[in-house]
């Protein structure tokens, strides 16, 4: 009986080449035709239907007995090319290949073509190798290459992991950076390899071709990461590491070679086969040893503390800046702006390194009314109804919804939250995290006499969540009680004055009070705690105004006119 899916992708066509479906041996669909007449025929393949994959041990290649539909496809309308390009390539192409350790078959197993194409960086239309990127039987997209080494992908197209296809029935792949290194260890016999669509980027985790292919790594036992060796290279592999799972990873090192095709050329296709095969895991979690950290611990000698992030508002970044890992804990009595700020910083950090953000957020409801904010944030005013469906509209909307999530159920429990955070750093690659407030987002109800036990083992776990996703968390906390003062005004609160005490200002990476002047109508953020001193200054404060239209905190100085409101009075 046919099946309807196989590892979890839907069965598109069923036994695609026409094989005996009763039989686990046969002929090999890819090399059989090219065989003289009378062995033709020969059983040199296996057949393996349950895994939907066959082994031909004549011309030594894997191939899908199936096809297969794409599931979870982004919601996204995006262009695509009419057609394969896909013709004989030249001989002067083959040849260039040739030097690059790329045979013929290789480049026809891979349907790698040839044509011309306008190149934006020449301005004319060059003669182009062209990538053609496949899911299914869909072609998703194309990557152009002329002579001179200039790219570009089809415009308008959906960004998709090289040679996808090929990893379906695998328990493990390899994901490397380039298409001339999936076509490399194709070469060296391993035929499960993607290439990323447009390289590394430094300082950019914006891995949108990741989230369009997450399906595809759902039942992954191993995943080889040969990237380049370059800062870029590396960055990208971390970024890898942490959206996929480091108990999932394993690294290949190409030696003194930049990367696969290099090491090809250089060395061969069994040492590079070898090369793959004795790709290490990534270090052991909680396990550290000095070879583990001595890159770090040289960059540390040779250039001491790497700067922290920053938001992007410059009195504020004078004091306070943060690392990844971490959690920061904002208090303020209530009304006082901690959410409007905590929305200020993480717009800050998505426009000035591309963070994505997740919002647990109660108090915020409901949803459309939070996203508005954020939206006016982004659009630096206040969109009116003759905005809608205009060129600008569409373009923040479009970055709200790609770079902000909002989690919402009916019960929060910070197990929930935590479990969601994480599956959206695998298929969102979130860098921020939001809990806002911490006293609606908890597991039980605690007993008085237990609340600093309960607070520390709360703060644990997301300490441990920050660390394992890399993830920067927003701790949102009231504190209990309101003091005045004996001229009757409220007191400005501190981490010891929120439920669990010292608990908070000890388990804390950061603290941040964000604390309202009635009379001057302005709002400071002063910086309660910083953990290390090479991030910011305890006790320094930053005073802003709050625009009515943008719903930014502006930097101040002189008062704001007596009758400006702020947020918490529209």
């Amino acid at each position: 009986m046919q099946e309807k899916e196989i590892n979890g992708f839907l069965i598109d066509k069923f036994n695609q080449h026409g094989l005996d479906e009763k039989k686990k041996q046969g002929i090999c669909p890819l090399c059989s035709s090219d065989r003289q007449p009378k062995n033709q025929k020969a059983q040199c393949a296996s057949y393996d239907w349950e895994r939907g994959l066959g082994t031909c041990h004549n011309c030594n290649t894997t191939f899908q007995l199936h096809t297969y539909e794409r599931k979870g496809a982004s919601e996204k309308v995006y262009t695509r090319p009419d057609e394969y390009i896909y013709k004989l390539l030249q001989s002067k192409v083959v040849d260039w290949f040739d030097t690059r350790g790329i045979s013929q078959k290789t480049l026809t197993d891979l349907m790698v073509g040839e044509g011309p194409e306008f190149m934006p960086q020449t301005g004319k239309v060059e003669n182009t190798i062209q990538f053609n990127y496949t899911m299914g039987n869909q072609l998703i997209n194309v990557k152009y290459r002329d002579g001179r080494k200039n790219f570009k992908l089809f415009k308008g197209a959906e960004k998709v992991f090289y040679n996808i296809n090929s990893i379906v029935g695998y328990d493990f792949c390899v994901i490397t950076e380039g298409e001339m290194d999936v076509l490399a260890l194709h070469e060296s016999g391993i035929k499960n390899a993607i290439s990323v669509p447009n390289g590394a980027t430094l300082n950019s985790n914006n891995l949108d071709y990741l989230d369009n292919c997450i399906d595809y790594f759902d039942k992954k036992e191993k995943i080889i990461l040969a990237v380049d060796s370059d800062e870029a290279g590396q960055a990208l592999q971390q970024e890898l590491i942490r959206r996929l799972g480091a108990e999932v990873c394993f690294i290949a090192t190409f030696e003194d070679c930049k990367d696969a095709n290099e090491y090809l050329i250089k060395h061969g296709k069994e040492k590079l086969a070898e090369c793959i095969q004795s790709a290490r895991p990534v270090p052991l979690e909680n396990v550290t040893t000095f070879k583990d950290i001595e890159g770090e611990i040289t960059d540390f000698v040779e250039n001491g503390f790497k700067p922290g992030f920053q938001i992007g508002l410059q009195n504020f970044d004078d004091i306070f800046s943060t690392y990844t890992g971490q959690f920061i804990t904002v208090t303020g009595i209530p009304s006082s702006g901690k959410s409007d700020f905590v929305d200020q910083m993480v717009m800050g950090y998505n426009l000035n390194y591309q963070w994505k953000t997740a919002f647990a957020s109660p108090e915020n409801a409901p949803t459309y009314l939070h996203a508005h904010k954020l939206m006016r944030k982004a659009w630096q005013g206040m969109p009116t109804k003759k905005d809608i469906n205009t060129d600008k509209w569409n373009r923040v909307a479009n970055h709200i919804n790609d770079n902000f999530f909002f989690i919402d159920m009916e019960r929060y429990t910070l197990e929930s939250v935590l479990r969601k955070g994480a599956e959206l750093v695998k298929r969102k690659g979130i860098k921020c995290l939001v809990i806002d407030p911490f006293n609606k987002i908890r597991d039980v109800d605690c007993k008085t006499e237990d609340v600093n036990r309960y607070t520390m083992e709360y703060l644990t776990k997301i300490e441990s969540f920050a660390k394992k996703f890399d993830v920067l968390v927003f701790i949102v906390a009231h504190p209990t009680k309101m003091y005045r003062d004996k001229d009757g005004k409220i007191e400005e609160p501190n981490m010891y004055n929120i439920k669990g005490g010292g608990e908070w200002y000890d388990a804390s990476y950061h603290g941040i009070l964000v604390h309202r002047n009635y009379e001057e109508k302005t709002v400071k953020a002063k910086i309660l705690k910083v953990k290390f001193q090479n991030l910011g200054e305890n006790g320094a404060e930053a005073h802003f105004k709050w625009d009515t239209s943008s719903g930014c905190f502006i930097p101040h100085q002189n008062l704001i006119k007596e009758n400006e409101p702020m947020p918490w009075e529209t």
